[in-house]
């Protein structure tokens, strides 16, 4: 799962990536239109991985992950001709989007359109992402229409459902609706998936405040389809990675805050990607592995290793819930809590499973 970091200069999106990753990059804006990306592997906080790590004492336990990637080069214009290069590829490989938006004040940081608004901000990105998209479609479009005048009847059969999903495509970006709100079938999301389109990608709006925190709603309105929305003090949470446990705890005291940006906004990144966890226990490992909502137990197998996926049998499957409570996997058995499942179920979020496959 790998979400881009994107925002606007001086938006604060390094901040938060420092505050994510506990990491200390300069935070210094990039010249716009300057690429850069900086990467971090996160792991995703899960008490329940605490309580079973207690339970099987492992040799390793290892927790789900998240990558984030801080975007630098995004401004208003960036998409005029459509993106292009590793710029766009880094966006084009992102799961979804955290998009930074500035909501605080600081005549030592200056906003590059002088004052702040967020409403105009989040507008400015999500219009270059309209743009970058529509740009793409009508090359597609035109190549497929030149296709059909030169084959004629001989054009491959795929040629007119694509350019039929491309014209609505083009559309809907006219209207200026990103392709997320479009219903596509699972075969027709494959089929474009080697595009890159960036508005049919879920986004989370961070609402970068300063000290003094305001009301969300009184600064920003954002119900786009696909979309999130959550307030942090960047400044003061990125401060707060930086400092040992017992620090951290009188400094997040002193400010009133209950709970560190990472595991909220990784929280609501699982939110956002429709993702969930699944266990594997034993003495030799405790892991949280991460797997889309609805997956079945063979794509879940599938998740460990290929050859599971391909060999399964059965999956034998306890509910994390009812292991806690019955206290030990026997007591769990005595109780008709442990089960064996087929190829057709649907793992749940805190299924603790282990396959039985073919070698």
């Amino acid at each position: 799962m790998r979400l881009g970091i994107i925002g606007l200069p001086n938006s604060g999106k390094t901040t938060i990536f420092n505050a994510l990753t506990r990491q200390n990059l300069p935070t210094g804006a990039a010249t716009s239109g300057q690429f850069e990306v900086h990467t971090a592997v996160v792991n995703v906080p899960d008490a329940r991985v605490d309580r079973l790590k207690a339970m099987y004492n492992p040799r390793k336990t290892i927790y789900a992950t998240v990558t984030y990637a801080d975007i630098g080069g995004l401004d208003k214009g960036i998409s005029e001709g459509g993106l292009k290069g590793q710029f766009r590829n880094e966006l084009a490989q992102a799961d979804g989007f955290v998009h930074v938006v500035r909501a605080f004040d600081d005549p030592t940081v200056p906003h590059p359109y002088m004052d702040v608004d967020p409403q105009r901000d989040v507008e400015i990105i999500d219009s270059e992402f309209l743009l970058s998209d529509l740009v793409t479609v009508e090359k597609r479009v035109e190549r497929l229409q030149a296709d059909l005048r030169v084959r004629g009847k001989m054009v491959d059969k795929s040629v007119p459902a694509e350019l039929e999903l491309m014209e609505r495509f083009k559309a809907h970006l006219e209207a200026e609706r990103p392709l997320f709100e479009l219903e596509i079938t699972p075969e027709q999301e494959k089929s474009i998936r080697g595009y890159g389109f960036l508005t049919i990608k879920p986004v989370l709006v961070v609402l970068n405040q300063g000290d003094e925190a305001k009301d969300v709603n009184s600064l920003l309105q954002y119900n786009r389809a696909g979309s999130r929305m959550v307030s942090l003090q960047g400044k003061i949470e990125a401060e707060l990675a930086q400092l040992p446990p017992d620090d951290a705890a009188l400094f997040m005291q002193e400010y009133g805050i209950t709970e560190l940006s990472a595991a909220r906004l990784i929280s609501l990144s699982y939110d956002l990607l429709a993702i969930q966890s699944f266990f594997t226990v034993g003495e030799d490992e405790v892991r949280a592995w991460s797997v889309a909502i609805g997956a079945t137990a063979p794509e879940a197998a599938g998740a460990i290793h290929t050859d599971l996926q391909k060999g399964f049998i059965r999956a034998e499957v306890m509910a994390y819930d009812d292991l806690i409570t019955a206290g030990s996997e026997a007591a769990l058995k005595s109780i008709g809590k442990f089960r064996l499942e087929g190829k057709e179920y649907i793992v749940k979020d805190g299924d603790i499973v282990h396959i039985r496959h073919n070698a």
